[in-house]
């Protein structure tokens, strides 16, 4: 039965289901003629208005195209993205943090092959980026970059698998997801980790603090990358050291715990900070209870941002080539919009170390 007339979903919509099944299933195949509204008012038992609306939508969404006096055809997936070259995004926030400049790279690529972006914010959130996927299918969008949202990784494939489900290829930004099957774009947070921490150690820092979110799969291989420079040192951090939220960042939740942790000043000597907004609310903490930076802790952030608003001392911090991950991330997308169906592709960017004033070497006696 293709209708259920007790269902409280619109009759519409049910058929408009029942025929991208049709085509999924490749009943019905590109350049096929799908039945007249007559003959699917006599499989279905709807009325002609009611089988309208539902091969309209199909129409509006790229899957059907009419002829006039022919009938109604479907349309091919190369067909779709030749009418159309758009490429939807779908960033945590174009406000803040490393998205803007994320979205800036993937754009700049996308206007040199004369394609079109689409934006949608989903605020980390994967309630917004499963209802943002649907408006983009709805644009027949030939492909999409998604930074995965501060959701657990099954929710998230979730939203990969409605792309899929219509041919959309995807392209994977900055936080990878386990099993996921498609491209992906990130760097190496787990070297960048043990990188900035190595820094510290060198400079004779080896009580080190470390404070970030675990929500996130690119700040949990930074953890490790933290544990793993102190481990060569052959030092095991405290465990009241090693401050963690499984939330998303929050500022006023992010100066709670920098207070709280700085309360244990001298307990420490550096703080890692999981990426540069929270080095920002540490180092604002730390002003406001005394504590200088970096005559007596030193303080390593991550990602390299450009801050809008002046600071009182220049930040350390590993560079995350953003850019180019929206660079790539276009590339990657564009390839597979152009036919190339070969095997997933991992692209790994490398961050470096930037030496500002936030670091000083370890005074004597306070090892």
């Amino acid at each position: 039965m293709i209708i259920d007339k007790n269902s409280p979903v619109p009759q519409y919509f049910q058929l408009q289901t029942w025929l991208m099944e049709q085509i999924d299933q490749g009943v019905f195949k590109p350049g096929d003629r799908i039945p007249t509204e007559e003959e699917l008012s006599g499989i279905t038992g709807l009325a002609r208005a009611t089988i309208r609306q539902a091969v309209q939508n199909l129409v509006n969404m790229g899957h059907l195209e009419r002829k006039r006096r022919l009938g109604t055809f479907v349309l091919s997936r190369e067909q779709t993205r030749d009418q159309r070259p758009l490429i939807g995004i779908l960033i945590p926030d174009i406000r803040s943090g490393y998205a803007p400049e994320l979205a800036r790279g993937a754009q700049d690529e996308a206007a040199r092959s004369q394609y079109s972006l689409i934006l949608c914010n989903t605020d980390d959130l994967a309630i917004k980026a499963a209802h943002h996927a649907d408006r983009l299918i709805e644009h027949r969008v030939g492909g999409v970059i998604f930074v995965p949202t501060a959701a657990p990784d099954q929710q998230n494939i979730r939203i990969l698998e409605t792309f899929r489900q219509r041919g959309i290829p995807v392209v994977l930004a900055d936080r990878p997801l386990a099993d996921a099957e498609c491209d992906l774009v990130t760097t190496d947070n787990f070297e960048g980790g043990r990188t900035a921490v190595r820094h510290l150690v060198s400079l004779g820092h080896t009580r080190v603090a470390v404070i970030l979110s675990t929500l996130y799969s690119s700040e949990r291989a930074r953890l490790a990358g933290f544990h793993a420079a102190l481990a060569e040192a052959g030092v095991t951090p405290s465990p009241e050291l090693i401050v963690t939220t499984d939330d998303p960042f929050s500022e006023k939740k992010c100066e709670q715990q920098a207070r709280a942790l700085l309360k244990r000043y001298p307990g420490f000597s550096a703080v890692f900070a999981g990426h540069d907004r929270i080095a920002y609310q540490v180092m604002a903490a730390a002003d406001d209870m005394g504590i200088r930076i970096p005559a007596d802790i030193s303080l390593v952030g991550y990602d390299d941002l450009n801050i809008p608003h002046s600071v009182s001392v220049p930040l350390t911090t590993m560079h995350q080539p953003i850019y180019e991950m929206g660079v790539e991330s276009m590339k990657q997308v564009m390839r597979r919009v152009h036919g190339d169906t070969g095997e997933w592709v991992e692209r790994v960017l490398t961050s470096r170390l930037v030496e500002r004033s936030s670091v000083a070497e370890l005074r004597p006696g306070r090892r």
